[in-house]
């Protein structure tokens, strides 16, 4: 290989906001991340809703109409 053409390879320590660590290899210098193997729905088995900025409320107030019309039929 060339040197100087790839990027330092580090261990470092990922945190995950529920406060899980996991050590792993990467070129960045640290990670962040909002949601881990630990606290993921798919993973726990735990039904857990997460509305991202209101989306829910965004697509019912976008599609009222359409089921006021359906609902008087």
């Amino acid at each position: 290989m060339k040197p100087d053409t790839h990027p330092d390879f580090h261990k470092i320590t990922a945190e995950c906001a529920c406060g899980n660590t996991v050590e792993i290899g990467t070129v960045l210098k640290d990670l962040k991340v909002e949601i881990c193997s630990a606290c993921h729905p798919f993973f726990t088995g735990k039904q857990k809703l997460v509305d991202t900025a209101g989306r829910i409320e965004k697509f019912r107030r976008r599609y009222a109409k359409h089921y006021e019309e359906k609902g008087a039929k």
